[in-house]
């Protein structure tokens, strides 16, 4: 995992998210305020205009806390400060080398994840990112550890990623704005879980092509 592979991440990342912006937002306009999909495209947007302004020969993990910071910086609501964490506490684990194999992505992969966690105070099953990023995380090191490739072991990620947020329809919510609504939230997809889903094929998508 290098800074190209992380550029072509966070590219694809906003190229998804926009794509998916309505949806994004009319699963928000359900539990939410419905500006997910608007806040999360314009976040991404900002990150690869920070993109285009770094030189080349920037680290991974130095990419990835820009991006954190752009996104603080640039989305609103709660999506802002939790992926924004989630992208620093990657980039700080990664350090200042030019790549890191299978072993130091997962670690990266587990430090967003708590920040997220951190942050957000949520755990899994409250209807939110977590219930997509967790699985994800915990599927990336039980597939390296077994021996598995890092693609496969990614593409194991992104499914159980995708499982985690189908689970988030019949919870009750328990956190943000879609706890409000209490018994009215069960029934509907967490567009946090969503989004994090489409990060995390992303991801996938840019390892596959960077080889």
């Amino acid at each position: 995992m290098d800074a190209m592979t992380v550029t072509s991440w966070l590219r694809s990342c906003s190229a998804a998210i926009a794509e998916q912006k309505d949806y994004l937002t009319q699963l928000d306009a359900a539990i939410g305020d419905a500006d997910h999909g608007s806040n999360m495209t314009r976040g991404f947007a900002a990150v690869e205009a920070k993109l285009d302004e770094l030189d080349g020969g920037t680290p991974p993990g130095k990419l990835l806390i820009a991006a954190g910071q752009t996104l603080v910086s640039t989305v609103g609501g709660a999506s802002g400060p939790l992926w924004g964490t989630a992208l620093r506490r990657a980039g700080r684990s990664m350090g200042d080398v030019d790549a890191v194999d299978g072993q130091g992505l997962a670690a990266a992969v587990d430090a967003a994840v708590a920040g997220v966690v951190e942050l957000g105070a949520a755990q899994p099953g409250d209807k939110t990112m977590v219930d997509a990023l967790l699985p994800a995380a915990e599927s990336l090191r039980i597939h390296l550890d077994g021996g598995d490739t890092l693609l496969a072991s990614l593409a194991a990620a992104s499914a159980a990623a995708e499982a985690g947020m189908r689970a988030t329809v019949p919870m009750l919510a328990r956190k943000g704005r879609a706890s409000y609504l209490g018994e009215r939230s069960i029934g509907h997809q967490d567009p946090g879980a969503t989004s994090a889903a489409i990060i995390v094929a992303a991801l996938e998508r840019a390892v596959a092509g960077a080889r």
